[in-house]
């Protein structure tokens, strides 16, 4: 069985993924949690928690076999399993965050609600209402407000009245931010949605209809009323749209909005997602727009944060702080055209991949070996450069990365040029083609570079030079063109034709290019 092919059968298993996320602390609590509900520690449910730690991939036929369940009992057991898990890790101290601080609250004041016991019951309320309103979970305030006016229904006091109009509005207050926040959030949802499906606007007519649905759906708004939520979903808006229509100067403007919305550390303790997620769009924007010294700065920041332990740290921040902070240690590599100083990370990135294989979509594994890639074709290592490309080009389960497959044979075709292997270009040109006749917005960039390219095969030596200033010059009017410029955010083919034409390494012409930019 392949390796792809055992990952994903890995990842389809919920049970056997939950039980490989699980730090040694969490089996530990777990261990102990079972040993307290007394009399399951020889339970079916255990003896197969203690299977599954052990076993290396996930097969229900070794699974039966080892005597423990029934095929015909097996899915009841793994749920029952995963619910046991599930209710360990909520008790677990460590995953006690605010959400579900307050959840506890407000259930125990149903509890004590269902009892008779109002005035405790509100006095909990109270206490979980605030602790929701300062951390910014409207929707969960909003949920103890209406328990708030059922049970004022029925416990009398003299200062109903006050107290009902007072619940009144707090109930109308709540609901219209959040019913803004979810305008909001879908609208941002939504664009994401776009662009991963469809990728940048690569037309007007794709524009017009881009900034007309974000228009219509973005919702009227008084600035000054936002709160933190319904501002971080606004940014978040505006960031999807300026990255759909390819204006990442406006990118960079609300990346850098989401990132200054978290101007406390109980803000990042909160909500560490959004905060490595922000501060990840404000590092991609700064690389787009080759603001190198803040890129530079944003960078170290992160790196700062991290070993600080400034970012709250678990099985999710964990996967999120590796594929964000060693994408951008790539990318400071390439806007530095420092290549060779970047090789350290492939081992740690490869080794960190087969860590977090079981928790991390295809397409980020994907997505690094292209970086990969990159960098190991700036350092002019292009048999290791297609070494990685091949890992994309035969990968089935990418989904919706059309771009990252065809810039990927794309520079398999020059890696391939660049080493010389002749014998096996034809075959890569033929492999290239097919894969692009597919696609049904290929870009004039690489209609252009895939002929002039393939052409080359017919040049003699003395002409070469010239023919690549000649391609160069036809793809030159691409790079600032809105609908045409995306291609070079993948490939950075202007540069590997000036390394030909003034017979440079690639790195030196990048290291060129970026002095002026960084002063």
């Amino acid at each position: 069985m392949s390796k792809n092919v055992t990952s994903a059968n890995q990842q389809n298993d919920a049970l056997f993924v939950l039980i490989k996320s699980l730090t040694k602390s969490e089996k530990r609590q777990f261990n102990l949690y079972v040993g307290r509900l007394g009399g399951n520690i020889d339970a079916k449910f255990f003896s197969l928690f203690k299977f599954l730690e052990k076993l290396k991939v996930y097969d229900e036929k070794v699974i039966i076999g080892s005597g423990i369940v029934s095929k015909q009992q097996l899915s009841n057991l793994k749920a029952h399993l995963y619910k046991q898990i599930l209710i360990s890790l909520r008790l677990n101290p460590a995953h006690k965050n605010v959400r579900i601080q307050i959840r506890e609250q407000l259930d125990f004041a149903t509890v004590l609600y269902q009892k008779g016991l109002y005035k405790q019951s509100l006095k909990l309320l109270e206490k979980a209402k605030h602790m929701a309103l300062d951390t910014e979970e409207k929707n969960i305030a909003y949920e103890i407000v209406e328990l708030e006016k059922v049970i004022e229904t029925q416990y009398i006091t003299r200062s109903l009245s006050n107290r009902a109009n007072q619940l009144s509005i707090e109930a109308k207050e709540l609901s219209q931010d959040n019913v803004i926040a979810s305008k909001l959030s879908n609208l941002s949802l939504q664009l994401y949605s776009h662009l991963i499906q469809n990728g940048y606007v690569k037309n007007i007519e794709e524009l017009e209809f881009v900034d007309k649905y974000f228009s219509d759906r973005m919702p009227k708004y008084d600035y000054q009323k936002l709160g933190f939520r319904e501002k971080l979903w606004l940014y978040k808006a505006h960031l999807w749209h300026s990255f759909l229509v390819q204006d990442f100067l406006l990118s960079y403007k609300y990346a850098k909005k989401c990132v200054d919305l978290f101007d406390s550390p109980k803000l990042i303790n909160t909500h560490p997602v959004f905060y490595l997620k922000s501060k990840n769009y404000l590092l991609e924007a700064s690389f787009l727009v080759k603001k190198v010294s803040t890129f530079k700065r944003e960078l170290s920041l992160f790196e700062s944060e991290i070993d600080q332990k400034e970012i709250p740290m678990n099985t999710n921040t964990e996967l999120l702080i590796f594929l964000y902070l060693y994408s951008n240690k790539l990318h400071f590599h390439f806007l530095e055209g420092s290549f060779e100083k970047g090789e350290y990370l492939v081992d740690i990135i490869n080794n960190k991949i087969d860590k977090y294989k079981n928790r991390l979509d295809n397409h980020y594994i994907v997505l690094l070996y292209y970086k990969i890639a990159c960098l190991y074709f700036g350092m002019g290592k292009n048999k290791l450069c297609i070494i990685y490309l091949q890992k994309i080009i035969k990968s089935k389960n990418i989904g919706s990365a059309e771009d990252l497959q065809c810039f990927a044979r794309i520079l398999n075709l020059i890696a391939h040029y660049e080493c010389g292997l002749d014998y096996d270009l034809e075959r890569q040109f033929v492999d290239t083609y097919k894969f692009l006749l597919k696609m049904e917005n290929l870009q004039e960039v690489q209609k252009v570079f895939l002929t002039s390219i393939r052409d080359l095969s017919d040049v003699f030596p003395h002409e070469i030079r010239n023919e690549f200033k000649k391609i160069h010059a036809k793809l030159k009017k691409f790079e600032n063109h809105p609908y045409e410029k995306r291609a070079f955010l993948y490939l950075d083919i202007l540069s590997w034709l000036e390394s030909k034409i003034q017979n440079k390494p690639i790195a030196l012409i990048i290291k060129e290019k970026i002095k002026p930019i960084s002063k």
